[in-house]
């Protein structure tokens, strides 16, 4: 099967326009099928500072109200997916900036209220994605850049975690191609020790996973992208590599820096 690298960049890269310049650079020198799903929150909290819109969490987790549903439609699918699809233009690459609402390509539903009433969020359906539509835009040479926004099926755009949504794409192209899901972030991986920048973990398995944070030694900010790493990998995902933006080249090769999660 051809090689696909589905590659999600957040964090602080995606607030730091010369970290994400250089990232780009390196994105369009992958000379393999590819997609970039992005993050933005930051970017979305300050602009909403501007406008006078509270961000309001629980839990880390952002609330989306009218008035925020509004300012991440604005900020994720508007200012940061198109400056991201304009550069890589001007790298030569075919960038197609899109959400998962444009196609249908990510299906999901409005998050339906327990404890928490989480506003206007949306949990994938991942068993109802297209894989033929996603083939389709990549046969015919474009790289999707997926921005963080699904829909409801009401007419409503939903607030998507981008983790997430780069976990259902890589396993729902798991089976057409020989997918290798890259997580990018601004450290060198997994540390073992979260003091020591050079402590990255190479390889990960559920059994070290369990280990590690039964002991603590992981810090929370992690365990997400490492849950959605395992679900991939459960769900078909061959590898996950969980790495710095920096590194991204090395990480498409054969010898990886960084976490690498494997079954």
């Amino acid at each position: 099967m051809k090689k696909l690298f589905v590659i999600k960049i957040g964090g602080n890269v995606i607030d730091n326009e010369a970290a994400l310049d250089v990232f780009l650079q390196k994105f369009a020198r992958i000379d393999a099928p590819k997609l970039l799903v992005h993050g933005g929150g930051k970017i979305a909290t300050r602009l909403g500072d501007k406008l006078g819109i509270e961000s309001k969490y629980v839990d880390g987790r952002r609330i989306t109200d009218d008035a925020t549903i509004d300012l991440v439609t604005m900020v994720y699918g508007g200012l940061i997916n198109k400056k991201i699809v304009a550069v890589l233009q001007s790298l030569g690459c075919n960038a197609l900036g899109i959400t998962g609402a444009d196609g249908n390509l990510v299906p999901a539903e409005k998050r339906p209220v327990k404890t928490i009433d989480y506003g206007w969020v949306g949990d994938v359906k991942a068993g109802e994605m297209n894989g033929q539509t996603w083939s389709q835009l990549l046969e015919a040479g474009f790289v999707p850049v997926l921005a963080p926004l699904t829909h409801d099926g009401a007419g409503h755009i939903l607030n998507t975690n981008a983790d997430t949504m780069a976990s259902s794409v890589a396993v729902c192209l798991g089976q057409q191609y020989d997918v290798r899901l890259i997580y990018c972030f601004e450290k060198k991986g997994i540390l073992a020790d979260i003091e020591k920048e050079d402590s990255a973990i190479t390889h990960l398995n559920k059994e070290n996973y369990t280990s590690l944070k039964a002991a603590g030694k992981l810090f929370a900010g992690i365990l997400p992208k490492i849950d959605n790493a395992f679900a991939a990998i459960d769900a078909g995902v061959q590898e996950v590599l969980i790495g710095h933006a920096d590194d991204l080249l090395q990480n498409t090769g054969a010898t990886t820096t960084g976490t690498l999660i494997t079954h």
